[in-house]
């Protein structure tokens, strides 16, 4: 599997970071950040430290800071998940921070999908007060899962923290989902997530599920160059069971590494373990014969064959290369 941040339990590796700020993750609200702005907190890529950057308040730091609290009581936030999810694990990552780290932290989560949680919102603590220590990671695993839309961070009295990173599973009430129109099925949103793949040397699959179109070339998956005969592949799965009547594959950024073609193969499968759907998925039958791509485009196919409703698909790369987006648009199903 794709090495995480830093090597971590388990959740850090199978989970999906819901408090992702590019996946559109939000700080809604602080009590303090004149140190360091709360944005920074939920930034994916790892904290940087820069010994000689200093701005209008002092050291500049990569991560939310709040000032020396004087008064009684302690600081803390107010988060919007990227989309509402099952929690199973948290990373209080306090890199960088050695004389400014909070000495512990805590976390409340509330549902609240109409909007921002008000003053009669049900919080419920998630995590209770854990000690901190500076410039380190601090993994905790969650056990009430949720779904949650919001989360409230609370340090203890004040201080900084470089990166919250909450790991979990997108919840998607299909009860919400306009049906009427062909449905991507593969979105993250959706809960559609990535299974396994033969390389991501550059980028995970998980990145072909974003929602929109990629931000640069490392905002996709993207293998490294194959140099013995064969191709790429990724195992996908559905948020849903469904129908699928068209495919669009995405090369956007990719201009001198993208594949040269690409194929689809699908089924429904129930029950399975991560070895078995490799192990199968070289025989499950074609969804999209193989299909010439070009550079840095957006490529529309339609669906001409009957499957039924499925559950994986494999995502066949020939031979290697970058792809930034796959939708799998179609009807879902009970």
């Amino acid at each position: 599997m794709l090495a995480p941040i830093v090597d971590g339990p388990d959740f850090t590796r199978t989970g999906l970071n819901l408090a992702d700020g590019s996946l559109g993750a939000e700080v809604t609200s602080v009590t303090d950040e004149f140190f360091a702005p709360r944005a920074r907190l939920l930034n994916p890529e790892p904290a940087r430290f820069y010994p000689d950057r200093f701005d209008d308040h002092g050291k500049w730091m990569d991560g939310w800071e709040t000032r020396r609290r004087r008064t009684v009581g302690h600081d803390f936030c107010v988060i919007r998940l990227a989309m509402p999810g099952l929690l199973s694990g948290v990373d209080f990552d306090t890199s960088f921070f050695t004389g400014n780290f909070p000495p512990a932290a805590a976390l409340e989560a509330c549902w609240s999908p109409q909007g921002e949680p008000g003053e009669a919102a049900e919080w419920v603590e998630i995590l209770p007060a854990q000690v901190l220590g500076g410039n380190q990671h601090h993994f905790h695993a969650i056990a009430a899962a949720g779904p949650w839309t919001h989360l409230r961070l609370h340090i203890y009295p004040d201080g900084g923290m470089a990166r919250l990173r909450v790991y979990g599973r997108p919840h998607c009430d299909w009860s919400q989902v306009d049906t009427s129109q062909p449905v991507d099925l593969l979105a993250l949103a959706h809960g559609g997530d990535q299974v396994a793949w033969s390389d991501a040397h550059y980028g995970e699959p998980r990145k072909l599920l974003r929602p929109g179109r990629g931000v640069n070339m490392g905002d996709g998956w993207e293998t490294r160059r194959r140099r013995e005969p064969g191709n790429d592949w990724c195992i996908l799965q559905l948020g849903r069971p469904g129908d699928i009547s068209s495919v669009t594959v995405d090369t956007a950024h990719f201009k001198g590494n993208f594949p040269a073609r690409c194929s689809i193969q699908a089924a429904h499968v129930e029950r399975a373990t991560r070895p078995s759907l490799i192990a199968q998925s070289q025989f499950w039958p074609v969804l999209l014969a193989e299909q010439p791509l070009t550079a840095d485009a957006i490529h529309d196919f339609v669906v001409d064959v009957a499957l039924g409703p499925i559950t994986h698909v494999r995502f066949n790369i020939i031979p290697d290369g970058g792809v930034s987006r796959l939708r799998l648009w179609g009807t879902p199903r009970p």
